[in-house]
Order: structure tokens, then C-alpha cells, then sequence
């Protein structure tokens, strides 16, 4: 334990697993009395900077970008979705959100910090491969997109415990969000008085934003891998597991985004799909490495 609180990089990990911890039953208080929290959104914010510290810090000390383990891949997974919750929770200030959102940057950090062996948290040098200019632009924006995607999913996980016993009518578009004019008859004119949407509104419309900036940016990412597969091994595709699974990943969310945009789904219905696409990319993410298996694999259980 002293040589790990003496590793500045593990140390600032510890740190923002510390302060997620604080965070979370608070942020489940907070829900409890329908408010959002200011201390809630401080505690994730100080989380945020200590991931992105620890991974500057690595950065400088290896040498390359800070993706050559699964520990450095969950830290930075950890830090796109603690800053994909501050810009939901900036949108809408609601303690839904960080209730949601916070268990899963709180796992990432905790699965990094005590699950992994110790030679997965050691930074360790790029195979040949990797290499690349293109290791930036296409793991971060993969990274960047699973956070989205995964808090997106949260929030629609949450609609679906939200008024639970009642029947779910939407009002708004699948974009629009806030409040609308609702019309009422009078004698001798017409008045029109403002209604608030409800809470399982907004949490659907923003899931759907979030799960949409997910889903561009897991198809850049899409794009840019093969465009580098193609470079490092001389083949677009090559139905490595993580290649086949991030293409199940992004046509679980393409049928999420063709229930909202053609079939006019709100609400509970592609609330499914979502969680379904929470699952794919569990798996996808974490089963593919744990099983050490494939060219992206970090590899754990089978390596000697």
C-alpha cells in the first residue's frame, strides 16, 4: 500500500475513487429530496481533474498516449463519462442525472484501481503497431463515444423506473426539450399558459441527444480503425471479436436511432434498445479484453 500511495498516477486514481464514493450516496440523497446538489456536481468535477491529471501524467512519463493497458483504457473510459455527466448536468440540472450517470464512471475507476493485477496498471511500451498517429485520434474518439453512449443508456435506463406506475405520454419531439404552450378556451379570448415538462421527458430527449453525439463519434471511430487496420496490418476489416462486437454495438444503437427518427418511438419503447446497447458494450469492452482473445485484447484470464 505505501508503494502504491507513493505512484502519483495510482494515487491520483485513488483520489478520484475517493471523491466518487462521497459523490454517489450523495447524489441518491439528493434525488430523494428532489434537488439537484452543488456539492454532487463539485465532487464529480474534482473526480473529472484528477482523471485528467493522472492521465497527463502518464502521458508524460511513457511517452505516448495513455491507452497501452486496461487500466489506463478504464481511467480514460472514467473520464469521458464524469465529463459527458457535467454537460447533461449543465443542460439539465436535475439530480436524475447524476444519480444515473455517477455508478458507472464509479465503477470504471474502481474495477482500474483494485481488479486489475499490477502488471496491467504498469504503464508498459506500445507494441509496433501502435505505433501511430492514429492511436490518438482513433482510441480517444472510441473512448469518447462509448462514455456517451454509456451515460446516454443510464438515462435511458432511468426512464424506465420513472413514474413507473403510470402511463408514459411524450409531448415533446424527440429533440425538443423544456416546456410548451398549452391553449386554453376562455371567454372572450384565448390563453395560453406555460407547462414544464416532467421529469421522464426530459431525461428521454436527453438520452436521445446523448446517445446521437455517441453514435457519430463511434462511427468516426469505426472509420478511422479501419482506415489504420488497413496501414498497421494491410486489411480494412478483419472480424477481429472487438471489431465484430463494435459493429453489433453501433447497429444496436443505429435500430435505437431508427425507432426515434422513422418509427417515431419515445419513452419506454427505445429505452430497451438502449439498455441492450449498455450490455453489447459491457461486453464488447470488457468481456473481449478480460478473455484475451484478438489483436485488441489487453488479455488477463488466459495469459500466462
Amino acid at each position: 500500500m505505501p508503494a502504491l500511495l507513493n505512484d502519483p498516477v495510482l494515487g491520483l486514481g485513488l483520489t478520484a475513487f475517493a471523491l466518487l464514493l462521497v459523490a454517489l450516496p450523495l447524489a441518491f440523497w439528493s434525488l430523494s429530496g428532489g434537488r439537484s446538489s452543488t456539492a454532487v456536481r463539485l465532487l464529480v468535477a474534482g473526480a473529472n481533474l484528477c482523471l485528467t491529471a493522472q492521465l497527463v501524467l502518464r502521458w508524460w512519463e511513457s511517452g505516448h498516449f495513455p491507452i497501452s493497458n486496461l487500466y489506463e483504457s478504464l481511467c480514460f473510459l472514467a473520464w469521458g463519462c464524469t465529463l459527458t455527466q457535467l454537460l447533461v448536468e449543465r443542460s439539465w440540472p436535475s439530480p436524475l442525472v447524476p444519480a444515473a450517470a455517477t455508478p458507472m464512471a464509479l465503477g470504471c475507476v474502481a474495477f482500474a484501481s483494485f481488479a486489475l493485477p499490477d502488471r496491467l496498471q504498469e504503464a508498459s511500451p506500445l507494441v509496433p503497431a501502435l505505433r501511430s498517429s492514429w492511436l490518438v485520434m482513433h482510441v480517444s474518439v472510441i473512448m469518447i463515444s462509448y462514455a456517451a453512449l454509456l451515460v446516454g443508456s443510464l438515462l435511458s435506463l432511468a426512464v424506465l423506473f420513472t413514474d413507473r406506475g403510470n402511463s408514459l405520454e411524450l409531448r415533446s419531439s424527440s429533440i425538443g426539450s423544456g416546456g410548451y404552450r398549452q391553449a386554453q378556451l376562455a371567454t372572450p379570448q384565448l390563453q395560453l399558459s406555460s407547462v414544464a415538462m416532467p421529469a421522464v421527458e426530459q431525461l428521454d430527449s436527453l438520452s436521445y441527444r446523448t446517445i446521437t453525439v455517441g453514435f457519430l463519434l463511434l462511427s468516426v471511430g469505426l472509420v478511422s480503425g479501419a482506415v489504420w487496420a488497413n496501414e498497421a496490418w494491410g486489411s480494412w476489416w478483419s472480424w477481429d471479436p472487438k471489431e465484430t462486437w463494435a459493429l453489433i454495438c453501433w447497429l444496436v444503437y443505429a435500430a435505437y436511432l431508427h425507432t426515434r427518427l422513422i418509427r417515431g418511438w419515445q419513452g419506454r419503447k427505445p429505452a430497451l434498445v438502449a439498455a441492450a446497447g449498455l450490455v453489447v458494450i459491457v461486453v464488447c469492452y470488457i468481456g473481449v479484453n478480460l478473455l484475451g482473445i484478438g489483436l485488441h485484447s489487453y488479455g488477463w484470464f488466459f495469459d500466462s
